[in-house]
């Protein structure tokens, strides 16, 4: 998984597979999936992410594995 924060477009992108992004569909204002061939979530885009999240919570996220 990689993780892309574009502080000039205001946005915070989840790479979530290396497969190659077929089609993009904005489920929700701001909230954008990449999917692949096989209609496989690839990617996940959070636009105007400074009005979602502080720089502070943008500078440490954290992760908890179950």
């Amino acid at each position: 998984m990689r993780i892309k924060i574009d502080k000039e477009s205001d946005a915070l992108y989840f790479r979530l597979d290396e497969g190659r992004v077929i089609d993009s569909e904005e489920v929700r204002p701001g909230v954008i999936l990449d999917y692949d061939a096989r209609q496989q979530v690839v990617g996940v885009e959070f636009l105007t992410v400074s009005e979602r999240a502080t720089a502070e919570a943008l500078s440490s996220l954290q992760f908890n594995v179950a």
